[in-house]
């Protein structure tokens, strides 16, 4: 396995479809199928689009876990001028999005790609926070395995309801 900087559209079909199918196993039990059938697994060219639109402003805090040329995982660790929710702080960082496909789930694959993102961190950043939906028991435990604690719960809307989301902290 190797971590390494996402390289644009080079990557992006292997980002989405990575993101889709952990959605559609994590959330499974938790987001109603008309919410998760919008959830792209094989991408068409729109979404490609959009996801290059998304990723490609941080180049420096988007990273991509690839075997044997295929894309398996992503992280986006934002922070400084990056567009960030509300919750993160001026010397503070968020980790937006970390999805690895499920068929490498326990395998390593996410703790890489959360060191790599912490690795890509400026010194003057003291925390990063992330949110994910409430009841998500995978990625809770594997934040809170790494030293990350629940500090706030938010809402998020997705499909035209409202979802709780945890927010989780790591002091660096």
């Amino acid at each position: 396995m190797e971590i390494r900087r996402f390289q644009g559209a080079d990557d992006v079909s292997g980002v989405i479809r990575a993101h889709g199918r952990a959605w559609h196993t994590a959330y499974a039990e938790l987001l109603p199928r008309r919410v998760l059938e919008n959830v792209a697994v094989d991408p068409s060219p729109e979404d490609e689009r959009r996801w290059l639109e998304s990723l490609t402003p941080n180049p420096d805090g988007v990273f991509v876990a690839s075997e044997d040329g295929d894309v398996v995982g992503f992280a986006d660790v934002r922070w400084g001028d990056a567009e960030m929710k509300s919750f993160v702080g001026p010397d503070e960082a968020e980790l937006k999005a970390i999805y690895v496909d499920p068929d490498h789930w326990g395998t390593g694959v996410g703790t890489a790609l959360l060191e790599r993102g912490l690795e890509a961190l400026p010194t003057a950043v003291s925390t990063i926070r992330l949110e994910m939906l409430a009841g998500n028991e995978v990625g809770r435990q594997f934040y809170e395995a790494r030293g990350f604690e629940r500090t706030e719960r938010n809402e998020i809307e997705l499909g035209g309801e409202a979802y709780e989301t945890d927010v989780f902290s790591k002091r660096l």
